[in-house]
């Protein structure tokens, strides 16, 4: 699967999330989607950033458009961290990055001098089309939940 580029329709992928779902893009044909790949849950940035895509859940609804927040993580702790902040919209678990690598996001990354390879926090808007509209890569969190609403206000 190629990776995935701005004005190009997205593969469609499928992906184990939370509330046992399988999440497929296709399935969200007609709807903006917003995925945002994040590093770990449950660390203050990520818990953040999941905070400040739900407390703008309405607006994101308002809009037809549907958030998928993406990491590594397993199912299991997916539905702790979406339960303890009480998020609405669903957590994928990629364990084996297929997501990932689809999107790109799989980055080499330095923490206390060492090297490993992590998700760079990375966000992307598809329109109701499939298309790719918008990324964002290396986010910073303050600010960027409106920045992607605004961006798919002007969808």
């Amino acid at each position: 699967m190629p990776a995935v580029a701005l004005n190009q329709p997205v593969d469609d992928f499928e992906a184990p999330a939370t509330g046992n779902q399988t999440i497929r893009l296709s399935d969200l044909k007609g709807k903006n989607v917003v995925i945002y790949f994040y590093p770990k849950d449950n660390t203050p940035g990520c818990t953040t950033e999941g905070q400040d895509f739900r407390d703008r859940m309405e607006a994101f609804e308002t809009l037809d458009t549907v958030i998928l927040g993406v990491s590594r993580d397993g199912l299991k702790a997916h539905e702790n961290f979406r339960a303890k902040h009480e998020f609405p919209f669903h957590l994928i678990s990629d364990k084996d990055e297929t997501v990932c690598q689809h999107f790109d996001v799989i980055k080499l990354k330095k923490l206390y001098g060492k090297e490993y390879m992590g998700i760079d926090r990375s966000t992307f808007l598809i329109d109701q089309d499939g298309v790719l509209r918008q990324e964002w890569r290396g986010v910073k969190v303050k600010g960027h939940a409106d920045e992607v609403l605004e961006a798919v206000k002007s969808l």
